[in-house]
């Protein structure tokens, strides 16, 4: 076979492979409509702007969750987010949908816990959106320990990566045990935890105290997920 031969098979198969690997991503969010997605825990409103997802405070809402109605287990999701300095927001990943009012029992830092919850309350991790906080791209467990699961205070770049106000670019890589995030192309995040394995993915806006009320508004745009299995 002529040397033009392979370079042109060779060619062919890059490009095969280089398609394939493309493909593997999926935008979740349509940029249309909401389709495939339903609110969850509070009132807060969302809607499709330009292509962006928009979620608003509401006054006397929680926490309200803008859901996947498909559940996810190890993946790569990738996002960009904008939002009002005066709000705090994140992305709940493997996270869980109460079914009914129930009573979470679990072991944290050794010691015996349990957490009511109650019917429709979205509950797992969460990829904190924040601005003024030095814990923007860590992990908080939404509604049940209650805590960031990884420690920041040694990580001054993580600290720093979000930028206030402007639109800033997430990486989550759930592998296993292991939940990764970067803020930015800054790394974050590094965890490893079992709790939940799969579960849906939420965007977050959270309840705004009535005495500092304002309709805050936190943005969503290029939304798309790789699954790894």
């Amino acid at each position: 076979m002529s040397n033009a031969r392979i370079s042109v098979g060779l060619l062919a198969g890059l490009l095969l492979t280089g398609a394939a690997a493309a493909a593997d991503w999926v935008a979740l969010f349509n940029g249309r409509n909401l389709d495939g997605w339903s609110v969850h825990s509070g009132t807060a409103t969302y809607h499709v702007e330009d292509g962006v997802i928009v979620g608003t405070a509401v006054l006397g809402s929680p926490n309200t969750f803008l859901c996947t109605n498909k559940e996810y287990g190890d993946f790569i999701l990738e996002f960009e987010v904008k939002v009002d300095t005066e709000l705090n927001s994140g992305v709940q990943i493997r996270s869980q949908i109460a079914p009914e009012d129930m009573v979470l029992r679990f072991v944290h830092e050794g010691k015996p816990m349990e957490r009511r919850i109650p019917r429709d309350r979205v509950y797992g991790y969460q990829v904190e959106i924040a601005a003024n906080s030095p814990n923007a791209g860590n992990i908080y467990d939404e509604a049940r320990r209650a805590v960031f699961l990884d420690d920041f205070s040694s990580k001054p770049e993580a600290q720093r990566a979000f930028r206030d106000g402007e639109w800033n670019r997430y990486r989550v890589e759930a592998r296993g045990e292991s939940i990764r995030t970067w803020v930015n192309g800054v790394a974050c995040a590094d965890i490893r935890d079992s709790m939940t394995l799969k579960g849906i993915i939420g965007l977050q806006v959270h309840s705004v105290p009535k005495e500092k009320f304002k309709p805050y508004q936190v943005r969503w745009r290029n939304l798309r997920i790789r699954q790894l299995r």
